[in-house]
Protein backbone atom coordinates (compact mmCIF):
# COMPACT_ATOMS: atom_id res chain seq x y z
CA UNK A 1 0.00 0.00 0.00
CA UNK A 2 1.35 3.37 -1.28
CA UNK A 3 1.02 6.13 1.24
CA UNK A 4 1.18 10.00 -0.30
CA UNK A 5 1.81 12.84 2.46
CA UNK A 6 1.61 16.11 1.37
CA UNK A 7 2.85 19.50 3.64
CA UNK A 8 4.80 22.44 3.53
CA UNK A 9 7.51 21.03 5.72
CA UNK A 10 8.77 18.70 3.30
CA UNK A 11 8.89 20.70 0.41
CA UNK A 12 7.61 18.17 -2.42
CA UNK A 13 5.40 15.44 -1.98
CA UNK A 14 6.39 12.08 -0.12
CA UNK A 15 4.96 8.58 -0.66
CA UNK A 16 5.36 5.15 1.96
CA UNK A 17 5.43 1.97 0.87
CA UNK A 18 3.47 0.31 3.35
CA UNK A 19 2.41 -3.44 3.21
CA UNK A 20 1.61 -6.37 5.03
CA UNK A 21 1.85 -5.58 9.16
CA UNK A 22 2.86 -2.61 8.75
CA UNK A 23 0.08 -1.73 6.84
CA UNK A 24 -2.57 -3.17 9.21
CA UNK A 25 -0.73 -1.81 12.36
CA UNK A 26 -1.33 1.82 10.96
CA UNK A 27 -5.04 1.25 9.79
CA UNK A 28 -5.73 -0.23 13.99
CA UNK A 29 -3.96 3.12 15.49
CA UNK A 30 -5.99 5.75 13.09
CA UNK A 31 -9.16 3.39 13.99
CA UNK A 32 -8.30 3.85 17.68
CA UNK A 33 -7.33 7.69 17.51
CA UNK A 34 -10.93 8.46 15.58
CA UNK A 35 -12.84 6.43 18.24
CA UNK A 36 -11.03 7.97 21.41
CA UNK A 37 -12.08 11.71 19.40
CA UNK A 38 -15.52 10.47 19.24
CA UNK A 39 -15.94 9.23 22.30
CA UNK A 40 -14.81 12.43 24.31
CA UNK A 41 -17.00 14.51 21.86
CA UNK A 42 -19.87 12.06 22.29
CA UNK A 43 -19.49 12.23 26.23
CA UNK A 44 -19.21 16.37 26.01
CA UNK A 45 -21.92 17.30 23.54
CA UNK A 46 -23.82 14.57 26.49
CA UNK A 47 -22.86 16.35 29.52
CA UNK A 48 -23.46 19.68 28.04
CA UNK A 49 -26.81 19.20 25.83
CA UNK A 50 -27.34 15.44 25.89
CA UNK A 51 -29.86 15.73 29.16
CA UNK A 52 -30.15 19.28 29.91
CA UNK A 53 -28.31 19.26 33.24
CA UNK A 54 -25.51 20.48 34.13
CA UNK A 55 -22.96 18.65 36.74
CA UNK A 56 -23.82 21.90 39.33
CA UNK A 57 -27.73 21.13 39.34
CA UNK A 58 -27.07 17.26 39.66
CA UNK A 59 -24.66 18.37 42.72
CA UNK A 60 -27.77 20.76 44.04
CA UNK A 61 -30.73 17.58 43.39
CA UNK A 62 -28.86 15.24 44.89
CA UNK A 63 -28.31 17.67 48.39
CA UNK A 64 -32.30 17.76 47.84
CA UNK A 65 -32.42 14.45 48.06
CA UNK A 66 -30.04 13.91 51.20
CA UNK A 67 -32.50 17.04 53.20
CA UNK A 68 -35.78 15.01 51.89
CA UNK A 69 -34.14 11.74 53.62
CA UNK A 70 -33.32 13.69 56.57
CA UNK A 71 -37.20 15.25 56.78
CA UNK A 72 -38.33 11.37 56.53
CA UNK A 73 -36.37 10.25 59.32
CA UNK A 74 -37.46 12.65 61.37
CA UNK A 75 -41.46 12.24 60.61
CA UNK A 76 -40.76 8.52 60.89
CA UNK A 77 -39.04 8.82 64.26
CA UNK A 78 -41.87 11.04 65.41
CA UNK A 79 -44.11 8.92 64.41
CA UNK A 80 -42.47 6.02 67.07
CA UNK A 81 -42.31 8.35 69.56
CA UNK A 82 -46.38 8.94 68.92
CA UNK A 83 -47.48 5.43 69.12
CA UNK A 84 -44.82 4.77 72.33
CA UNK A 85 -46.80 7.58 73.86
CA UNK A 86 -50.38 5.79 72.97
CA UNK A 87 -49.14 2.15 73.90
CA UNK A 88 -48.11 3.85 77.63
CA UNK A 89 -51.56 5.56 77.80
CA UNK A 90 -53.56 2.49 76.08
CA UNK A 91 -51.84 0.14 79.56
CA UNK A 92 -52.83 3.17 81.89
CA UNK A 93 -56.28 2.85 80.86
CA UNK A 94 -56.34 -0.58 80.75
CA UNK A 95 -55.13 -0.48 84.45
CA UNK A 96 -57.75 2.02 85.44
CA UNK A 97 -60.53 -0.26 83.92
CA UNK A 98 -59.15 -2.99 85.65
CA UNK A 99 -59.50 -1.20 89.12
CA UNK A 100 -62.85 -0.59 88.44
CA UNK A 101 -64.22 -3.72 87.18
CA UNK A 102 -62.55 -5.06 90.44
CA UNK A 103 -63.86 -2.48 92.57
CA UNK A 104 -67.63 -2.67 90.76
CA UNK A 105 -67.75 -6.53 91.62
CA UNK A 106 -66.76 -5.77 95.27
CA UNK A 107 -69.74 -3.39 95.04
CA UNK A 108 -71.94 -6.08 93.36
CA UNK A 109 -71.41 -8.50 96.13
CA UNK A 110 -71.60 -5.58 99.29
CA UNK A 111 -75.28 -4.36 97.82
CA UNK A 112 -76.00 -8.17 97.36
CA UNK A 113 -77.05 -7.66 93.90
CA UNK A 114 -78.31 -10.68 91.96
CA UNK A 115 -76.02 -12.46 89.79
CA UNK A 116 -75.78 -11.25 85.78
CA UNK A 117 -77.35 -7.59 86.92
CA UNK A 118 -73.99 -6.10 86.68
CA UNK A 119 -71.98 -8.32 85.34
CA UNK A 120 -67.79 -7.33 85.55
CA UNK A 121 -66.51 -10.46 83.85
CA UNK A 122 -68.25 -10.04 80.33
CA UNK A 123 -67.57 -7.48 77.79
CA UNK A 124 -71.13 -5.66 77.62
CA UNK A 125 -73.60 -5.85 75.44
CA UNK A 126 -73.52 -3.84 72.38
CA UNK A 127 -76.21 -3.06 69.18
CA UNK A 128 -76.74 -0.59 66.88
CA UNK A 129 -77.06 -0.09 62.77
CA UNK A 130 -73.71 0.14 61.15
CA UNK A 131 -72.96 3.65 59.42
CA UNK A 132 -69.73 3.03 56.73
CA UNK A 133 -67.17 5.74 57.40
CA UNK A 134 -66.23 7.64 54.46
CA UNK A 135 -63.36 7.15 52.62
CA UNK A 136 -60.20 9.54 53.79
CA UNK A 137 -61.61 9.98 57.13
CA UNK A 138 -59.08 8.81 59.26
CA UNK A 139 -58.20 10.51 62.33
CA UNK A 140 -55.13 12.22 62.98
CA UNK A 141 -52.86 10.86 65.77
CA UNK A 142 -53.32 13.79 67.95
CA UNK A 143 -56.90 13.98 67.69
CA UNK A 144 -56.43 10.15 69.29
CA UNK A 145 -54.54 11.17 71.94
CA UNK A 146 -56.40 14.28 72.90
CA UNK A 147 -59.59 11.41 73.23
CA UNK A 148 -57.87 8.81 75.02
CA UNK A 149 -56.94 12.08 77.54
CA UNK A 150 -60.70 12.77 77.64
CA UNK A 151 -61.19 9.50 78.70
CA UNK A 152 -58.52 8.90 80.96
CA UNK A 153 -60.40 11.64 82.62
CA UNK A 154 -63.51 10.05 82.45
CA UNK A 155 -62.18 7.15 84.34
CA UNK A 156 -60.95 9.15 86.87
CA UNK A 157 -64.19 10.81 87.62
CA UNK A 158 -66.22 7.34 87.68
CA UNK A 159 -63.30 5.91 89.91
CA UNK A 160 -64.31 8.25 92.35
CA UNK A 161 -67.80 8.33 92.24
CA UNK A 162 -67.36 4.46 92.71
CA UNK A 163 -65.17 5.07 95.57
CA UNK A 164 -67.54 7.21 97.46
CA UNK A 165 -70.06 4.70 96.89
CA UNK A 166 -68.16 2.05 98.23
CA UNK A 167 -67.58 4.36 101.23
CA UNK A 168 -71.41 4.95 101.52
CA UNK A 169 -72.20 1.28 101.39
CA UNK A 170 -69.30 0.31 103.76
CA UNK A 171 -70.74 2.62 106.50
CA UNK A 172 -74.56 1.30 105.49
CA UNK A 173 -72.93 -2.59 106.17
CA UNK A 174 -71.11 -1.34 109.17
CA UNK A 175 -74.03 0.52 110.33
CA UNK A 176 -76.28 -2.67 109.67
CA UNK A 177 -73.79 -4.59 111.80
CA UNK A 178 -74.06 -2.67 114.53
CA UNK A 179 -77.37 -2.43 115.39
CA UNK A 180 -78.78 -4.99 117.56
CA UNK A 181 -81.33 -7.44 115.57
CA UNK A 182 -82.42 -10.83 115.56
CA UNK A 183 -82.49 -13.17 118.08
CA UNK A 184 -79.82 -13.56 121.03
CA UNK A 185 -80.11 -17.16 120.81
CA UNK A 186 -80.42 -19.85 118.65
CA UNK A 187 -83.02 -21.97 120.12
CA UNK A 188 -85.68 -21.20 123.22
CA UNK A 189 -89.19 -19.23 123.09
CA UNK A 190 -89.56 -16.23 124.88
CA UNK A 191 -90.76 -16.77 128.46
CA UNK A 192 -91.55 -13.06 129.66
CA UNK A 193 -91.53 -9.83 127.72
CA UNK A 194 -90.33 -6.26 128.38
CA UNK A 195 -92.38 -4.13 130.85
CA UNK A 196 -94.83 -4.70 133.64
CA UNK A 197 -95.18 -8.08 134.85
CA UNK A 198 -95.55 -10.18 138.27
CA UNK A 199 -92.11 -10.76 140.13
CA UNK A 200 -91.79 -14.68 139.97
CA UNK A 201 -89.94 -14.49 143.36
CA UNK A 202 -92.54 -12.31 145.24
CA UNK A 203 -95.87 -12.50 143.77
CA UNK A 204 -95.77 -8.78 143.48
CA UNK A 205 -95.82 -6.25 140.56
CA UNK A 206 -92.58 -5.15 138.96
CA UNK A 207 -91.26 -3.74 136.48
CA UNK A 208 -88.94 -5.99 134.05
CA UNK A 209 -86.27 -4.31 132.05
CA UNK A 210 -85.64 -6.66 129.27
CA UNK A 211 -86.74 -10.49 127.70
CA UNK A 212 -86.57 -13.70 128.91
CA UNK A 213 -85.70 -16.59 126.55
CA UNK A 214 -86.32 -19.97 128.28
CA UNK A 215 -84.00 -22.69 126.75
CA UNK A 216 -81.84 -25.38 128.27
CA UNK A 217 -78.39 -25.31 130.15
CA UNK A 218 -75.64 -24.56 127.85
CA UNK A 219 -77.04 -23.45 124.81
CA UNK A 220 -75.31 -20.61 122.95
CA UNK A 221 -76.16 -17.55 123.51
CA UNK A 222 -75.18 -15.24 120.41
CA UNK A 223 -74.56 -11.28 119.74
CA UNK A 224 -77.19 -9.55 117.72
CA UNK A 225 -74.55 -7.09 116.38
CA UNK A 226 -70.91 -6.51 116.45
CA UNK A 227 -69.33 -4.27 119.64
CA UNK A 228 -66.22 -4.49 122.09
CA UNK A 229 -67.07 -6.33 125.65
CA UNK A 230 -67.78 -3.79 128.26
CA UNK A 231 -68.55 -6.62 131.17
CA UNK A 232 -67.74 -10.46 131.59
CA UNK A 233 -68.39 -11.28 135.18
CA UNK A 234 -71.30 -12.08 138.01
CA UNK A 235 -73.43 -8.72 138.98
CA UNK A 236 -76.08 -8.55 141.28
CA UNK A 237 -79.36 -9.72 140.72
CA UNK A 238 -78.31 -10.40 136.84
CA UNK A 239 -75.85 -13.63 137.66
CA UNK A 240 -73.06 -14.18 135.32
CA UNK A 241 -73.70 -11.39 132.67
CA UNK A 242 -71.93 -9.93 129.74
CA UNK A 243 -72.72 -6.14 128.68
CA UNK A 244 -71.54 -5.10 124.91
CA UNK A 245 -71.45 -1.92 123.65
CA UNK A 246 -72.07 -1.92 119.49
CA UNK A 247 -71.35 2.47 119.16
CA UNK A 248 -73.87 4.71 118.47
CA UNK A 249 -75.63 5.13 121.84
CA UNK A 250 -76.62 0.98 122.19
CA UNK A 251 -75.95 -1.54 124.06
CA UNK A 252 -76.71 -5.26 125.11
CA UNK A 253 -76.98 -7.40 128.34
CA UNK A 254 -77.36 -11.33 128.57
CA UNK A 255 -77.63 -12.48 131.41
CA UNK A 256 -77.94 -15.56 134.08
CA UNK A 257 -75.55 -17.16 131.94
CA UNK A 258 -73.59 -20.45 133.22
CA UNK A 259 -70.30 -19.50 131.99
CA UNK A 260 -68.95 -16.57 129.63
CA UNK A 261 -67.23 -17.34 126.68
CA UNK A 262 -65.75 -13.78 126.16
CA UNK A 263 -63.59 -11.41 128.26
CA UNK A 264 -63.81 -7.43 128.44
CA UNK A 265 -62.01 -5.90 126.15
CA UNK A 266 -62.76 -8.32 123.01
CA UNK A 267 -64.15 -7.17 119.79
CA UNK A 268 -67.26 -9.84 119.21
CA UNK A 269 -69.13 -10.19 115.85
CA UNK A 270 -72.95 -10.68 114.85
CA UNK A 271 -74.47 -14.18 115.50
CA UNK A 272 -70.55 -15.08 117.68
CA UNK A 273 -71.34 -16.80 120.46
CA UNK A 274 -70.50 -15.02 123.54
CA UNK A 275 -71.60 -17.22 127.14
CA UNK A 276 -74.07 -20.59 127.46
CA UNK A 277 -77.35 -20.48 128.90
CA UNK A 278 -77.54 -20.94 132.96
CA UNK A 279 -79.51 -20.04 135.65
CA UNK A 280 -77.05 -17.94 137.91
CA UNK A 281 -78.53 -14.66 139.45
CA UNK A 282 -82.59 -13.78 140.53
CA UNK A 283 -83.43 -17.28 137.85
CA UNK A 284 -86.32 -19.68 138.38
CA UNK A 285 -84.70 -21.99 135.74
CA UNK A 286 -82.04 -22.13 132.25
CA UNK A 287 -83.07 -18.99 130.91
CA UNK A 288 -81.15 -15.72 129.17
CA UNK A 289 -82.27 -12.35 130.57
CA UNK A 290 -82.07 -10.10 127.12
CA UNK A 291 -81.93 -6.40 127.25
CA UNK A 292 -80.85 -3.19 124.85
CA UNK A 293 -80.01 0.23 126.36
CA UNK A 294 -79.81 2.75 123.80
CA UNK A 295 -77.75 6.14 125.98
CA UNK A 296 -77.91 4.42 128.97
CA UNK A 297 -81.68 4.26 128.68
CA UNK A 298 -83.25 0.38 128.71
CA UNK A 299 -85.80 -0.10 125.69
CA UNK A 300 -87.89 -2.61 124.65
CA UNK A 301 -86.05 -5.54 122.92
CA UNK A 302 -88.69 -6.74 121.05
CA UNK A 303 -88.52 -4.29 118.36
CA UNK A 304 -84.81 -5.14 117.40
CA UNK A 305 -85.73 -8.73 117.89
CA UNK A 306 -88.25 -8.57 115.07
CA UNK A 307 -86.09 -6.63 112.76
CA UNK A 308 -84.34 -8.93 110.12
CA UNK A 309 -80.88 -8.70 108.99
CA UNK A 310 -80.06 -7.47 105.21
Amino acid sequence: MNVVIFGKGFGKPRQLNLSGLSASAVAVVCAGVVSAMGFAAGHWYSSVTGSGMSMDEIAQLSDELQLQRNSINTIRQGNEDTLDALAIRIAQMNARIIRLDALGRRLTDMADLDDGEFDFDTDPALGGPEEPVATGSNVAIPGVVESMQSLDEQLDNREAQLGVLESVLMGQNLKDRVYPQGRPVNSGWISSYFGKRTDPFTGKPANHTGIDFAGKMGDSVVAVADGVVTWSADRYGYGVMVEINHGNGYSTRYAHNAENLVDVGDEVKKGQAVAQMGRTGRATGPNLHFEVLKDGRRVNPVNFIRETSK
